[in-house]
């Protein structure tokens, strides 16, 4: 299927919000304090905090350049604020008031007349008309000063260059120079509502592109979008086409009430596991999603960032060190047989269960990183104290997973996969509990990259559990990103039957997640992605779902919908796109036959004679006259019968060049030496077939994509290769398993050119024709690859 990379509008649909639109404010916050933006009318918007620290300091933020939203919905820049003016009500509680020191201000950040940088801090209360805590306020950018006192300290704001500006907030106590955590969690929350934008800049244009329905679900996450409105990210999801469900991942650092032990902000403290203003934007976020008619799904992970941890909840290799992952700052994982951390994640499950069900969405939880960690060179993390308790008290060894293995060590990852089935199902269990009557749908995440890593061949027997087999779950979710974008598709296709065979859930009871772009500078990757999406379709899995909506927006990833022409039943191993019949022309060709490759090349003369010459073309594309291979009023009826068949130009088919069919020369027998088609590089085991005409880098390459399979042969480094590859469409060859890094892949074949009828009609004098002189029938090559 086809997809685009935006980088920004050029002629979309767009329309026209006012400046300082509700759902458009973010916030932003130092960890471990947190806080979230609602917008919770079409003029108004909350803010909730939770502070930590007598440091803390929060902003509420309006940036001028949209950087937060899909290119093709994204508002305009328009850094003029001059001529306008923002009035609204603040009501606010829990925090510094308007009139004290360090009472919310609005810091402005732009230029000077000189076009130097500048910062304004305006004091909320020199514009504002009420109490403390309830005022309204009235912001003129051309008559705006900032300062503390007015006039003695009035500093005027430059209002015509203006990049971003925020509120900021914080806990009474506040003390910007200490170290100091204060007495207990402090909680705020501020409300800006009657929002009234005027004046000259008091529009702004906004994309507002409504892509059809993609036949996909998009993934969230509340630790890269939190900081945004619910509103906002579901309009982005719904107006780019996604349907269905939408998987939120809870994240890792931010959704947990934390409390100070010793030096630390640890979660697990009595009371409620869940944050305030975590609660307040998740009713806001399942809400929004059932109005657009969408089905949240909340994701909860076994992984947690490990500052926040527990130092007795976490998994350990052998030797003790915790399990760490490669994020900065890292992130650990929870021990599945430590009761308190068990506990204390099953209370999480219910919490977001509960307001699931209090939104009156469906409960649809997942259960996400379930697994021991497994460093790379082989430590699995089996050995933290309560499971060395579970384990027996003196669980043997296991240093590294890419050894051979003992049956006592095979015996300990069986044990450990049974513990951890054990508790997935009393996760399940809390959930199912928390909101009975009412059903849950429950899924667990597979990644099989780490669950059936090649170099660690058991790592299933404790990551794969056979406790999780059908009907564990409701469904079971399969992720392989690594592995899609680094074009593993040989691991990628083993994993896939292995998951079937292991945990047997039918195709319609799995969803596939694809994704992700990790980096802006790969987005190269989601030609991989898009790839992937087009092959778990054919599948025919309940879902896919793109992981995730950050990356999509970032990268302005569009998939674009499906073609009328697509939802035909295409003949199998054909793009239906490309309207293709799989049929060879049935009519020999002879000598007589024209064949014309052509390049295509743009040259231009210089006054004094001189030429520039531009090759548009990699490779050339093949015209062929069929015509003088008619010889009988037999074959013209074949001729006449088959381009019929074909619609004319509609449908493309099968033509054999009768001067070049072989990888061997233009005509010879093929060898499975005949042409190199690549170098292994240990991961890769699909390679298309490709011909080359001359020699070194100057050397034309061709894309052979309608090879005649019963004629290929296959080698790597010299030896020929038998029952340990398959002919994928496109002319692909995809091995069981990757060759190895540096190993020579070759093939041999005849091969077929795909074309079409060149004209809608057919033109055939009888009289002509009788005499000796043959039709003509221009066909012309369908390009296929690039």
């Amino acid at each position: 299927m086809a997809f685009w990379l935006a980088g920004k509008r050029t002629g979309q649909a767009s329309d026209w919000i006012t400046r300082f639109d509700p759902r458009f404010w973010t916030v932003n916050f130092p960890r471990p304090m947190v806080a979230t933006v609602v917008s919770t009318a079409p003029d108004a918007l909350r803010v909730e905090a939770s502070f930590l620290r007598r440091a803390d300091l929060g902003g509420l933020i309006w940036d001028s350049v949209d950087t937060l939203d899909h290119p093709l919905l994204a508002y305009d820049t328009n850094r003029d604020y001059a001529h306008t003016s923002l009035r609204f009500r603040w009501r606010s509680g829990g925090l510094i008031p308007l009139d004290a020191i360090n009472g919310p201000t609005l810091t402005i950040e732009g230029q000077d007349d000189a076009g130097a940088p500048r910062t304004w801090y305006v004091r909320l209360w020199n514009y504002a008309q009420g109490t403390a805590e309830d005022a309204v306020i009235t912001l003129d950018f051309s008559a705006l000063d900032g300062g503390f006192s007015l006039p003695a300290d009035a500093d005027r704001v430059d209002p015509r260059a203006i990049e971003r500006m925020f509120i900021t907030f914080a806990p009474p106590g506040y003390d910007e120079a200490s170290v100091e955590p204060l007495p207990h969690e402090a909680e705020g929350w501020f409300e800006m509502s009657g929002i009234v934008t005027d004046g000259a800049g008091a529009m702004v244009r906004i994309g507002d592109v409504a892509m059809p329905a993609n036949g996909l679900a998009i993934a969230t996450g509340y630790d890269d979008q939190g900081v945004q409105t619910p509103a906002r990210l579901i309009r982005c999801a719904r107006r780019l086409g996604y349907r269905g469900s939408v998987v939120h991942y809870l994240g890792m650092s931010h959704y947990f009430r934390l409390g100070r032990v010793g030096e630390a902000f640890l979660a697990g403290q009595p009371g409620d596991p869940l944050n305030g203003p975590t609660r307040s934007w998740h009713r806001a976020f399942f809400s929004e999603c059932i109005a657009a008619g969408l089905s949240p799904m909340a994701s909860l992970s076994y992984e947690l960032l490990d500052q926040h941890c527990p130092e007795a909840w976490k998994q350990r290799d052998f030797d003790g060190n915790p399990a760490l992952t490669g994020w900065d700052p890292p992130s650990t994982l929870l021990s599945p047989t430590h009761p308190q951390a068990m506990e204390w994640l099953q209370a999480v499950a219910c919490a977001f269960a509960t307001m699931l069900a209090d939104t009156g969405a469906p409960v649809r939880f997942q259960v996400g990183e379930p697994w021991w960690w497994t460093f790379g060179d082989g430590r699995i993390c089996l050995y933290d104290a309560a499971s060395r308790a579970a384990f027996g008290g003196a669980p043997t060894a296991i240093r590294d997973m890419r050894a051979p293995l003992t049956a006592e060590q095979t015996d300990l990852l069986d044990h450990a996969g049974a513990l951890l089935a054990q508790s997935t199902a009393d996760l399940v269990a809390a959930v199912r509990a928390a909101v009975s009557p009412a059903p849950v749908e429950a899924l667990a995440l597979v990644f099989t990259p780490t669950l059936l890593a090649p170099d660690m061949p058991e790592l299933k027997r404790a990551n794969l559990p056979l406790g999780w087999a059908a009907p564990a779950f409701d469904r079971l979710q399969v992720e392989d990103y690594d592995w899609l974008t680094a074009g593993a598709d040989g691991n990628r296709r083993k994993a896939h039957a292995e998951v079937d065979a292991r945990l047997g859930y039918p195709p319609h009871e799995q969803d596939y997640l694809a994704g992700f772009v990790l980096r802006a500078d790969q987005r190269d990757q989601w030609r991989h992605i898009d790839a992937g999406i087009d092959e778990a379709m054919a599948r025919s899995p309940h879902e896919v779902v793109v992981w995730a909506l950050p990356q999509v927006v970032r990268d302005g990833y569009v998939r674009l919908p499906p073609s009328p022409s697509s939802s035909s039943s295409p003949t199998p191993g054909t793009d239906p796109m490309q309207a293709f019949d799989d049929v060879l022309y049935p009519l020999a060709l002879g000598r007589d036959a024209t064949v014309v490759p052509e390049f295509s090349t743009s040259v231009s003369v210089t006054a004094s004679g001189f030429e520039r010459r531009n090759s548009l073309w990699s490779d050339a594309r093949l015209r062929f006259d069929v015509g003088p291979g008619v010889r009988s009023e037999a074959e013209l009826g074949t001729l006449i019968a088959f381009f019929r068949a074909r619609r004319g130009p509609a449908r493309g088919f099968r033509l054999r060049d009768p001067s070049d069919f072989s990888s061997n020369g233009m005509i010879g027998a093929p060898a499975p030496f005949d042409q190199e088609i690549a170098v292994g590089d240990g991961l890769k085991a699909d390679f298309p077939l490709l011909k080359r005409y001359g020699d070194g880098d100057s050397a034309q390459v061709r894309r052979i994509t309608r090879p005649d399979f019963a004629t290929i042969l296959v080698s790597i480094d010299g030896a020929l290769q038998v029952g340990n590859w398959a002919l994928a469409p496109g002319g692909v060859i995809a091995f069981d398993e990757a060759p190895a890094a540096g190993a020579r892949v070759c093939a041999g074949f005849l091969f077929d050119v795909p074309v079409r009828f060149a004209e809608d009609s057919l033109q055939v004098s009888g009289a002509a024709f009788a005499a000796g002189e043959a039709p003509s029938v221009p066909v012309v090559e369908i390009r296929e690859a690039s």
